[in-house]
């Protein structure tokens, strides 16, 4: 699973040695804040694929990874088996058009995105755990308690 670090200017997904391998990265990505459009959390991530690696490994339904290119878009994909990802759509970015990525902590970046952070980067499941997240009024749910029988 990749980390995500977040600060106020970016978010930094940070690779380990065999995700670099996998990937043909050398570097962990980093993307410009302000870039990122859309998230959404997804359960089957390979039904968000598109296009072919380049370069990048494909083992499918276990393993996708690196960059995919598709009708003059290019993604970065890092897709494990069938578990929870989060799809990122960037408007802006140098490099990328969308990321998907394989990782459990899809929640807690969504909910770290709508919060001011510091200026260090933080792993995201940080950020949520030690920062109240606003709750509007209006979407508070009625409490349903079972009738004593």
């Amino acid at each position: 699973m990749v980390t995500l670090l977040l600060d106020q200017t970016q978010l930094e997904v940070v690779l380990s040695p065999l995700e670099r391998v996998s990937t043909f990265r050398r570097e962990n990505i980093r993307i410009a804040r302000d870039t990122i459009a859309k998230v959404q959390l997804t359960d089957d991530a390979w039904t968000w694929l598109r296009g072919v690696p380049n370069p990048g490994t494909h083992i499918p339904g276990i393993l996708a990874a690196g960059s995919w290119k598709a009708a003059g878009s290019l993604d970065f994909v890092l897709i494990r088996r069938h578990r929870p990802s989060v799809v990122i759509d960037l408007e802006g970015d140098d490099e990328f058009r969308r990321l998907i990525l394989t990782t459990k902590h899809g929640l807690a970046l969504t909910q770290a995105l709508r919060l001011d952070v510091s200026d260090e980067p933080a792993d995201v499941e940080e950020i949520v755990a030690t920062s109240p997240i606003p709750v509007s009024k209006g979407s508070r749910r009625p409490v349903i308690r079972p009738r004593p029988a």
